[in-house]
C-alpha cells in the first residue's frame, strides 16, 4: 500500500521536529514532573509503498451533518478521498450530506442510492450511520462499506475505521495544563454520546496527570440523539463563554462545526483554544479565529479513509489496523503556528508512556 503522509498543511505528531532543543515553558499549575521522550517512534498506519492504481474505483462518500466545510471531521473525511483523487487516481467520487436529525430512512436511502448507482466502496462518516450500514450492507452483499466511529457491524463486506481519540486528547489536556495560566481549563462536547465522552475522558485525565490542582469545566451542547449540537456555533459560542467566565483560560472542543463558535467566543475573552480533528489552525473555515488555536487533536480520518481506500484498490483489507491509535500514528497532535513547540518533549513523553503502556487512558468520562 502506497505510503501515506498526513492532511497537506498538517503539522505531524512531532516525533523529532518542533525543538526537542526547546525548554518547556513550566507555569505554576504543572505539579507533575514530564516523562522522558526517549526515543521510540509511532509507526505508520499506512503500509508499504508502491503504486496503487484506484481509478477503477467509484467511490461514495457520505457524511455527517456539516458535509465539507465543518474544518473538522467531515472536511478530515473529505481529504482522504482527495489524496486518493491524487495518488490513486481515483476519479469518480460523489458525496452526499446528511442533515441535521434526519431520520434512518433518510440515511439508509442515501447508503441505496450511492450502492444503486455502483459505487463501491461506500464510505460512511460518523457513528450515526451504524443502523443504515448495517441494514443496506446486507442487501448489497457485492459492495464494501466502510464506517468511521463504528465497530458494532461484523458484516464481511464492513470494514470498521476506529480510533483512540482519548490518548490524543489526553495530550491535549497536557497541553491545556502547560498553557494554562489560571490552572483552570474547559471541554466542550458536541452531543453526550459515549464517543465524545471519550474525548472529554482522555482531555481530564491528561490534565490531572499533569496537574493535582487544575480545574475542568466540561459541558455539552446537546444530548444524545440531538446531533444539532454538532452544527451550532451560537451555542458552542454561548458555552465556552460560560466556561470562560467560571476561570477557564483554555477550552478544548469535540463538537464538529460548533466548534467555531468556541474559537470565537475564546478570542472574544483573550484566551486560548484547542481544536479537535483536522489541523484547525490550517482550516480556511476558522482562519480568523486561528490565534487562539494553540493546537488540535488529530484525529486522522484522512489517513484512515485513504489507507482503506488503498486497501481495496489493492485488496489488501486486512492489513487495516484494528484501532487507528498512537502506536500507528493515527491520532496525536498540530504543531502548526509554532504555540506548543516549547512543550514538544513533554507531549512526546506522555506520548511515549501510553504507547508503552505504562499510562493506560480511559474511555469513560467522569460526571
Amino acid at each position: 500500500m502506497v505510503g501515506v503522509l498526513a492532511l497537506a498543511g498538517c503539522a505531524k505528531d512531532s516525533g523529532g521536529s518542533g525543538g526537542s532543543s526547546n525548554v518547556a515553558t513550566v507555569g505554576s499549575c504543572v505539579t507533575a514532573t514530564a516523562p522522558s521522550a526517549g526515543s521510540a517512534a509511532a509507526a505508520s498506519s499506512s503500509a508499504a509503498s508502491g503504486k496503487v492504481d484506484g481509478s477503477s474505483m467509484r467511490v461514495g462518500l457520505a457524511f455527517d451533518i456539516g458535509g465539507r466545510g465543518d474544518a473538522s471531521f467531515n472536511d478530515a473525511a473529505a481529504a482522504g478521498v482527495d489524496k486518493a483523487k491524487t495518488d490513486l487516481g481515483v476519479k469518480d467520487v460523489r458525496e452526499s450530506t446528511a442533515g441535521a436529525n434526519e431520520d434512518e430512512a433518510a440515511k439508509e436511502q442515501r447508503l441505496t442510492q450511492l450502492a444503486t448507482d455502483g459505487y463501491n466502496p461506500v464510505v460512511a462518516v460518523g457513528f450515526a450511520y451504524a443502523d443504515a450500514v448495517k441494514a443496506v450492507s446486507a442487501k448489497f452483499a457485492g459492495t464494501k462499506f466502510a464506517i468511521i466511529d463504528d465497530d458494532s457491524i461484523t458484516a464481511p463486506n464492513v470494514t470498521p475505521l476506529v480510533f483512540s481519540e482519548e490518548q490524543g486528547s489526553f495530550l491535549a489536556g497536557v497541553a491545556a495544563v502547560y498553557k494554562s495560566k489560571n490552572c483552570h481549563v474547559g471541554f466542550v462536547g458536541g452531543v453526550n454520546t459515549p464517543l465524545i465522552q471519550k474525548f472529554q475522558a482522555g482531555y481530564e485525565q491528561g490534565a490531572k496527570a499533569a496537574s493535582s490542582k487544575v480545574v475542568v469545566e466540561k459541558e455539552y451542547l446537546t444530548p444524545a440523539g440531538d446531533f444539532t449540537g454538532f452544527q451550532d456555533p451560537a451555542k458552542g459560542n454561548v458555552v465556552a463563554a460560560a466556561e470562560i467566565s467560571k476561570g477557564a483560560d483554555v477550552v478544548y472542543q469535540a463538537a464538529g462545526a460548533s466548534g467555531k463558535g468556541v474559537f470565537e467566543a475564546a478570542k472574544s475573552a483573550g484566551v486560548l483554544a484547542i481544536g479537535v480533528d483536522s489541523d484547525q489552525y490550517n482550516q480556511k473555515t476558522v482562519e480568523t479565529t486561528r490565534d487562539v488555536i494553540i493546537t488540535s487533536m488529530l484525529k486522522r480520518v484522512d489517513v484512515a479513509v485513504y489507507d482503506y481506500l488503498a486497501a481495496v484498490a489493492t485488496n489488501t483489507l486486512g492489513s487495516l489496523p484494528k484501532r487507528f491509535d498512537l502506536k500507528v500514528d493515527g491520532v496525536g497532535y498540530a504543531t502548526s503556528g509554532g504555540k506548543i513547540n516549547d512543550i514538544v518533549p513533554v507531549l512526546e513523553g506522555y506520548k511515549q508512556e501510553i504507547i508503552s503502556g505504562k499510562i493506560t487512558v480511559s474511555t469513560t468520562a467522569g460526571n
